[in-house]
């Protein structure tokens, strides 16, 4: 197929991994993927926060700022309209974000079946996090687009439900969850020798990657390790950085632990495979009630000992006591709780981390079986509209 794949996406995170990993994978089913994205996300470094466009978030009043996201689709559009009248593709799949409703015009325009990832509920998101001024027009852009696309692909049942509650028929969703690419993780080293690159041998290593945010907890960790960890000799290890890792390292110097705590600062995609390697325990202290954590993938293809919350969207993918260990995120003290008990029985680290990395094959987590369900349900749409 000719697949025409759309996104609005500035900045190189997580949501980059996921847009670069699903195009990689179309294409190595043998589909021609054409893009129509901001050119400066190409351009930047992995880690970048988006620049220019995200100083202006920042620094604009939010109505003029949500204004120019609209109006930008009026661009986006020009630009997708050229590329359907050069190219002929069979079907748009499109990144959804708020204040988008270009996808849905081409959609129209062009009778071309439509496919439309959902990552977060981001009017929800934002109206919390950060505001929004024109919400009404906010809330209809995310309904319009919702409700138009011949399909919606969810990355949580609990998103799932979200999406339908807005008026999408059950029959039109499709729950798709985020993976891993494994050929990233055929050629890592074992836990005592991804140790001994990191100078850390002999320490039992609490591990965790990505953002660090203040909810995620990890303050809890730093003080359990002070409290407990001397006699265990456990070293945490955060792959990453963000806006606590400050005040996480303030902490442990206060305490006297800052020679057990590790922060790497933000690590190349190829390297973050390495550095979990050396985990015994990988933590999920955190997560959005309708995320799919990109890092839980990563923790459970590289057969990691996991502690996470206990709570639906995790629960989709994690069974408690089979291939992880939960927690109740409602207890402040169940995490540490959960920490403490897999540090004292190797017996049960080790039968959850084999669990944990017979998960990806049984359950199909790999961006090229995710690459494999679009492919299918593309397929569909175009057989339905030649009938």
């Amino acid at each position: 197929m000719k697949i025409l794949y759309h996104h609005r996406t500035r900045s190189k995170d997580g949501q980059y991994v996921h847009i670069e990993e699903m195009i990689d994978a179309l294409r190595g089913l043998g589909h021609e993927v054409i893009v129509v994205a901001p050119a400066a996300m190409e351009k930047s470094d992995f880690g970048s926060d988006g620049g220019l466009v995200a100083w202006m978030k920042q620094h604009m009043p939010s109505f003029i700022y949500e204004l120019m996201e609209l109006a930008y689709s009026l661009l986006a559009y020009q630009r997708l309209s050229r590329s359907v009248r050069e190219h002929q593709p069979d079907c748009l799949y499109e990144r959804y974000n708020l204040f988008q409703p270009a996808g849905v015009w081409i959609k129209k325009r062009y009778h071309l079946p439509y496919l439309l990832e959902v990552n977060a509920p981001i009017f929800a998101e934002r109206a919390h996090y950060d505001g929004i001024s024109l919400r009404r027009l906010a809330h209809w852009s995310e309904r319009y687009a919702w409700r138009n696309a011949d399909i919606v692909l969810p990355v949580t049942q609990v998103l799932g439900d979200m999406v339908r509650q807005e008026g999408v028929p059950p029959e039109r969703i499709t729950v798709i969850p985020n993976g891993i690419n494994a050929n990233r993780f055929v050629a890592n080293p074992d836990t005592v020798e991804a140790k001994r690159v990191l100078g850390l041998e002999g320490h039992l290593v609490l591990g965790f990657t990505g953002f660090v945010r203040d909810w995620h907890g990890m303050d809890k960790v730093i003080d359990f390790i002070a409290q407990d960890g001397a006699q265990l000799q456990c070293h945490l290890l955060v792959v990453g950085d963000g806006p606590a890792r400050d005040d996480l390292e303030r902490q442990a110097k206060q305490l006297g632990v800052a020679d057990r705590v590790t922060f790497t600062g933000v690590v190349q995609r190829d390297a973050v495979a390495r550095h979990v390697a050396a985990f015994d325990i990988a933590l999920q202290p955190a997560v959005v009630a309708y995320a799919s954590p990109l890092k839980l993938f990563e923790y459970l293809a590289l057969g990691r000992a996991i502690v996470a919350p206990r709570q639906p969207n995790i629960q989709e993918v994690l069974q408690d006591e089979v291939n992880a260990l939960l927690f109740d995120p409602e207890d402040k003290g169940s995490l540490v709780d959960a920490i403490r008990r897999m540090m004292r029985d190797p017996d049960l680290r080790e039968r959850l981390a084999r669990n944990a990395a017979a998960t990806i094959d049984a359950q199909g987590l790999t961006w090229r079986a995710n690459a494999q369900r679009v492919t299918q349900l593309a397929q569909g749409l175009m057989s339905r509209a030649d009938a």
